[in-house]
């Protein structure tokens, strides 16, 4: 069966940067499942999995604009230290769960603390990276109605 439409995918995969560094990888775990056509994983890699099938393998090199976007400056800002509350000592790196405009959890880095203002990123930590995927298809099945109707596979 090829991939497409309504079809359950299951991969491994091994993802890098453009340095080559390892970024994720599904090495000794499951393989990722997901529902093709449904928006699961980054547009680039859905795309180039189309049509394929059980067995193949495939080198994906996918631009931000279809991976998780180019950074957005505007999601850069300086918040005062008191928008943490409950976190007694906040530090560079720490990440938090924040509502986003639209109302949706939205995942915030602090990339700088000076004082009383604390500097957030909530760009994705991927956003304006070229990702390259290592991909091996180890199964394609139709999904269920269950998981058409969810969105996703189970």
């Amino acid at each position: 069966m090829n991939i497409g439409e309504k079809c359950v995918v299951a991969f491994h995969y091994k993802l890098t940067n453009s340095d080559g560094e390892q970024l994720d990888s599904s090495e000794g775990q499951d393989p990722l499942k997901y529902l093709h056509g449904a928006s699961n994983i980054v547009p680039g890699l859905e795309n180039e999995l189309e049509g394929k099938k059980a067995g193949d393998t495939l080198n994906v090199e996918v631009q931000p604009d279809e991976g998780y976007g180019q950074v957005n400056p505007q999601l850069v800002q300086k918040v005062p230290h008191s928008a943490f509350e409950g976190a007694s000592e906040i530090k560079a790196g720490m990440q938090f769960q924040a509502q986003g405009p639209d109302g949706q959890a939205q995942l915030i880095t602090v990339i700088e603390v000076s004082g009383d203002e604390v500097t957030v990123d909530g760009n994705h930590p991927l956003a304006g990276q070229v990702l390259h995927f290592d991909v091996t298809i180890e199964n394609v099945r139709e999904a269920s109605k269950e998981e058409l109707e969810h969105g996703h596979a189970h």
